[in-house]
């Protein structure tokens, strides 16, 4: 069922983005006086589920969801159509409009997503405003991982400023951590203050490994699992944990590491039920577990600490929404530029397909979480088809530039060429990346 809610959320949300996309291109077409021949939701390839022709254009569905297009006349494309390209120039064809006109077609779909994800944002704004839990509210500080422990972090932490700057969210510190390259992290550590000092060694480690770093909170059960020992012993979800052997127990990271030296013994656990404090034993199964998941769901967070909630007018949503989507277009600049540095980051190792981009939906269809994931994937669309191959939007724009500057228009015969070789990089590119999403689900059984 899972897998289901992820799948139809992730095509949903790429059905959006590419008939939006494709609209951007079809609506500056047409305000040339632009013929388009096709617009298509997914490709076509040899039939279509569905197809209707209104006036010159035919609109379809294709059956392959690697994207859509529309063929736009006298334009050299993936459809490869060399027939039309070998016939004189026609009035309504793309090759027949000024330079000026090639180029603000091409960039017609970039300039729509660009534009949903401000409007996303902004909508997102106004009905949900903003919650979160401002770092300086972390009394018990954060629980950290074993990339972070050897980074230096110490579960218990309270992170103070990051290369001499105050963080505001605690959210956004592992990802400016990675991002801004920062070297010198200031933390309280029981009431001293210590800098950590991040080594470059640890760059690679960061782009392919998330690096864990949340808030501390209360050891509140949050799953028992059936038949293991919790389970038999009568834990229940919602206890909390105060005790193991008679030692005080109040963060899970205590609790875990606690049991690593209680393999093999029995032991005796003192939890907290609707205020009653009692106790029981048991004995953790080979593996030294006995089967409970602490509570960590944000409306726990926000009963632990105390939150910000913001609300927005319409008109003050404006502002926050074009903010949103300006931090999130240059963060994601920022991590496409570490792509370009293999030998510092290797990030074109973790780089994802199809498997990783629907995994970050949420396993409940969540509206808020699923705007908010297709504006991201609209500014992430818009900046990987600006990037100058033959094939994308970038491509084009990149030959259109060039023509408008030399006054010298490449010859069709060029544009085949590279488009070709354009579609062959995507190609690979895509085998690439999808080839990383299942040797990373054959490493995780």
């Amino acid at each position: 069922m899972v897998f289901i809610i992820k799948l139809g959320q992730f095509l949903l949300s790429l059905s959006i983005l590419i008939v939006l996309h494709e609209m951007g291109h079809f609506l500056m077409a047409r305000a040339f006086k632009t013929r388009v021949e096709k617009f298509y939701l997914f490709f076509d390839i040899k039939f279509s589920l569905f197809k209707k022709k209104i006036g010159d254009t035919e609109y379809g569905i294709g059956w392959l969801p690697l994207g859509g297009y529309v063929k736009i006349s006298g334009m050299i494309d993936e459809s490869m159509d060399k027939e039309q390209m070998a016939q004189p120039p026609q009035p309504y064809e793309f090759r027949s409009k000024k330079a000026w006109q090639r180029l603000l077609i091409m960039l017609g779909g970039v300039l729509v997503n660009f534009l949903l994800a401000v409007v996303i944002y902004i909508m997102v704004a106004f009905v949900w405003g903003e919650k979160y839990v401002p770092n300086s509210n972390l009394k018990y500080g954060v629980m950290v991982d074993s990339l972070a422990g050897e980074i230096g972090f110490q579960s218990g932490d309270k992170i103070l400023m990051l290369d001499g700057k105050e963080v505001e969210r605690w959210e956004n510190i592992p990802g400016d951590i990675w991002l801004n390259e920062v070297s010198e992290i200031t933390v309280d550590r029981d009431g001293e203050i210590v800098k950590i000092e991040v080594d470059d060694e640890y760059l690679p480690r960061l782009t392919k490994e998330n690096l864990s770093i949340i808030p501390r909170i209360p050891f509140v059960i949050g799953e028992v699992v059936v038949d293991k020992p919790a389970h038999v012993a009568g834990l229940k979800p919602g206890d909390r944990i105060i005790e193991l052997n008679g030692e005080e127990i109040r963060f899970w990271d205590q609790f875990k590491k606690r049991m690593e030296t209680e393999v093999g013994e029995e032991i005796s656990i003192t939890a907290l039920r609707d205020g009653e404090e009692f106790e029981i034993s048991m004995s953790p199964d080979k593996e030294g577990l006995i089967g409970v998941r602490p509570r960590s769901d944000t409306a726990f967070l926000f009963e632990v600490y105390d939150e910000v909630e913001i609300h927005y007018s319409f008109l003050e949503s404006i502002p926050a929404g074009i903010e949103k989507g300006t931090k999130t277009t240059t963060d994601y600049l920022k991590s496409l530029e570490k792509l370009f540095k293999p030998k510092k980051y290797k990030a074109h190792e973790s780089l994802g397909g199809f498997i990783t981009i629907g995994s970050i939906f949420p396993a409940e269809w969540n509206w808020q979480r699923f705007w908010m994931l297709t504006a991201f994937l609209s500014i992430m669309l818009a900046i990987m088809n600006l990037l100058p191959i033959p094939a994308l939007d970038g491509g084009h724009v990149m030959f259109l530039l060039f023509e408008i500057i030399t006054g010298r228009k490449p010859g069709d015969k060029f544009m085949e060429y590279a488009q070709l070789v354009g579609m062959v990089l995507l190609i690979a590119l895509l085998l690439y990346a999808n080839l990383n999403d299942v040797i990373g689900l054959f490493n995780k059984t």
